[in-house]
């Protein structure tokens, strides 16, 4: 099992939902904690700490420079993530597993997507940047909201666009939900995210 220092906490019953949380770059793994227990009632939550250090901000995965990824640390790091995320919902054998991901978060959880599209039934992805084309992958059945500032320097919404269509066109359901702002987190993302989670 990949070792990943992580916050837990157990679901309101044996076979409650079980939802993976990853931060963007400086935060840790008490980022979304209390949040997600707030969008998804009752659920199991794991929410694990990335890894890598950007100058002391923890990361999933190495970077040359903004937006442009180690690809091969990436690879390594996503199949360690999957291990880890597998070996967690054996542990509990959940009814459904969810995602959310904000920024670096919402990187490496939409890369172990592509990896393993069997994993996650939905998914919430908050300013991604997937700066390649992802290989084809069966997503019949699996939900995704992506949510995206139009004027975020980090994350272009060309880009965001062109995730969304990765993930219609192989089979998934997928919201795409937009606010005016940049990289920031708004409050209509979060309400998105509680109304796409409950569903």
């Amino acid at each position: 099992m990949s070792a990943y220092h992580a916050r837990r906490a157990e679901g309101a019953t044996a076979d409650a939902p079980l939802i993976f949380l990853f931060h963007g770059t400086g935060g840790d793994e008490n980022q979304f904690f209390d949040l997600a227990g707030e969008l998804v009632p009752g659920a199991a939550r794991v929410a694990p700490r990335g890894d890598v250090s950007e100058g002391g901000a923890l990361r999933y995965f190495r970077r040359t420079g903004e937006g442009v990824y180690d690809m091969a640390d990436l690879g390594q790091r996503t199949t360690a993530m999957a291990e880890f995320v597998r070996s967690e919902i054996a542990a509990r054998k959940p009814r459904l597993v969810l995602g959310l991901g904000y920024s670096n978060g919402a990187n490496i959880l939409a890369s172990m997507q592509f990896a393993a599209p069997d994993v996650f039934d939905a998914t919430v992805l908050m300013h991604p940047l997937i700066p390649f084309a992802p290989k084809p992958g069966d997503f019949a059945g699996r939900k995704v909201l992506i949510t995206a500032g139009q004027r975020d320097p980090i994350a272009p919404a060309q880009a965001t666009q062109a995730l969304a269509d990765y993930f219609n066109t192989h089979g998934a359901s997928v919201d795409l939900v937009w606010h005016p702002g940049g990289h920031e987190i708004r409050r209509e993302e979060l309400l998105a995210a509680q109304n796409f989670l409950s569903r």
